[in-house]
């Protein structure tokens, strides 16, 4: 079962470009990767920049529309994620409490949809993308 952690830093949707975290956490955060990475459930990790980097792509009556962050209305933003494989949910939020997150951090936990999940139907429509390469994998 593949999981996705998703990190949400409280205070991040308001960070300016260029925002970093200090070493020291990034140091403790690599200490809790390399467990993930040597346990053998890590399949992909990132960080990701500031909103006030980022855009949004919306679709009013169809057409896109591209807005730049920062955004007003957002509330929680992600700081990043892992992608791990494990045998249950219960050891994804296992893996999760183990994270060296401060006070104003929350993962959230989330399965990732196998097409398996899915109706035949389903599967049938989305025939062609089973077999593309996940990130982590040869």
């Amino acid at each position: 079962m593949r999981f996705m952690m998703l990190m949400i830093p409280k205070g991040y949707e308001t960070a300016t470009p260029g925002t970093m975290p200090p070493a020291d956490a990034v140091a403790a955060m690599m200490k809790y990767n390399e467990a993930l990475k040597d346990a053998g459930v890590l399949i992909t990790l990132d960080g990701l920049h500031p909103l006030s980097m980022g855009a949004r792509v919306s679709f009013a009556a169809g057409k896109p529309v591209v807005t730049d962050g920062p955004f007003a209305e957002a509330k929680e933003v992600l700081g990043g994620y892992w992608m791990i494989e494990v045998a249950s949910r219960d050891e994804a939020i296992a893996w999760a409490t183990k994270c060296p997150a401060s006070d104003d951090e929350i993962i959230e936990i989330r399965q990732v949809q196998e097409l398996t999940d899915f109706s035949e139907d389903v599967q049938k429509a989305a025939a062609g993308f089973d077999d593309l390469p996940r990130a982590g994998r040869c």
